[in-house]
Parts: structure tokens; sequence; C-alpha cells
């Protein structure tokens, strides 16, 4: 069963208006990248109903509806100015605003289409979340490639995301369909005053037809929690 809300397409197609005709025009001098896109969208789309749907029939009329509601419209082109007035004014440290391209370039052909990968990092102490430090996902010894450039590696970690970090692995290239390869992967820990902690593990995949691009399309690995503890007496001592 796929179910879709209209709500978030209608959203989508406002905002990519509303910086189409700002890089034409230049007139309020907003960032216009990617980044500042999905930001603007997701402050309209926390504050507006969902219209969510299952059948064709269904996608038709509350297609139809939507479209011809005219305040409905003018809700989300109010909240998207707002939005976009607030995320200019408060940018992303850790987006490239300049870049207009947020996917990273997906192989052509056969491809290993890896699940996304979450885990939890808690003060072993107390078992509270931990709220600052990085967790770096690394692949075969390397910086895991991430599926799309928003998606940071190492993830870093603070008050809003309670101790869980998250990563869009991006497909990888096979040489056929049907392959079958094991992969190595080390999820490495790194909070000021606690000693870092390594978690290694390993996913077997199996090559499909082509990349898939879709975020969650090929589900979520969860890890274990990671408990962390603070520095020893001895080690800080040497």
């Amino acid at each position: 069963m796929e179910i879709r809300n209209l709500a978030e397409e209608s959203v989508l197609a406002e905002v990519d208006a509303m910086f189409t005709e700002e890089e034409s025009g230049k007139k309020l001098g907003f960032c216009t990248c990617a980044q500042c896109r999905l930001d603007v969208a997701c402050y309209v789309l926390n504050r507006i109903k969902p219209e969510y749907i299952v059948s064709s029939r269904g996608m038709a009329y509350s297609e139809r509806d939507f479209m011809v509601t005219v305040q409905k419209r003018a809700d989300i082109l109010s909240l998207a100015r707002e939005g976009w007035s607030h995320v200019a004014h408060r940018p992303r440290l850790t987006a490239e605003h300049g870049q207009k391209s947020r996917a990273a370039t997906l192989p052509v052909g056969p491809a290993f289409n890896l699940p996304t990968i979450m885990g939890r990092v808690f003060n072993g102490l107390n078992f509270e979340p931990v709220a600052q430090g990085e967790v770096l996902l690394l692949l075969g010894g390397d910086d895991a490639p991430m599926a799309d450039s928003n998606w940071q590696n190492p993830f870093v970690l603070s008050p809003g995301t309670a101790g869980t970090f998250i990563f869009w692995v991006c497909p990888l290239a096979a040489s056929e369909v049907g392959e079958h390869r094991n992969f190595t992967f080390e999820v490495r820990s790194s909070v000021p005053g606690l000693d870092p902690v390594s978690h290694y593990f390993e996913l077997a995949m199996t090559s499909e037809r082509e990349a898939v691009g879709d975020f969650g399309k090929h589900g979520v690995h969860k890890l274990p929690d990671i408990l962390l503890f603070p520095h020893s007496e001895e080690e800080e001592d040497s």
C-alpha cells in the first residue's frame, strides 16, 4: 500500500516556484540553494494539515479539492514567505549554500542498495542521551559516502537529536545483478569527556538491477544502543 500526502506535493511546488522566481530576479537576496528550499518546505509542512490519500479515486478528488481551494494556497504562500525569511536569517552552518543539487551521483547499472543505518548514543553512567559530539560511519576503513549532501558524516549530535544518529549511505556499484557481498562498517563515537567507542558490524547484501535514490526505500538497519563512559582517572593522569 502506498500513501501519498498531497499537501507535501503542493508545498514543494509552491516553494520551488518561489525560489525559481528569486533566482531569475534576485529581488530579496535570499539564498536559493537546495538545503534552504528543503528547510522552507519543512517549515510550511510542520504548520499545515496533511492531506493523505490511498486510492486513485481519492487522489483525484483530493487533488482537485486541494488545488482549487484558494485559502489553502494562500496559507501555503504566506507560510513559505515567513519560513524563507526565518531560514535566510538563520542559515545552516553545515550546508553548502551555493550547491544546487543535493543528490550524490548514483552508480549506473547493477548496484547494492544499502539500508539506512540508525543508532543511539547514551552516557553509560546516567543513561541520558548524548547531546554533544560526533558519530562517524566508516565503510571498509573509509568514510562512508552519503546519498545526499544534506546528510552529515560524521553526524553531529545535539540536544535536539536526543542521542540519535542516522546515515543514508549512497548505493554502491556492482558487477552484475544478484551479486552477493559482505560490507564491513564501523561506527566511531566521539564525545567530549567520554571515552570513544567503535562498533563494528557487517551487512550481507545482494545487488539489484539499479541504484535507488529514495530515502528509506530499503528499510532501516538499527544498531544496538552505544554506551559511552567518562575518562578514567588513570588515563587523565597519564
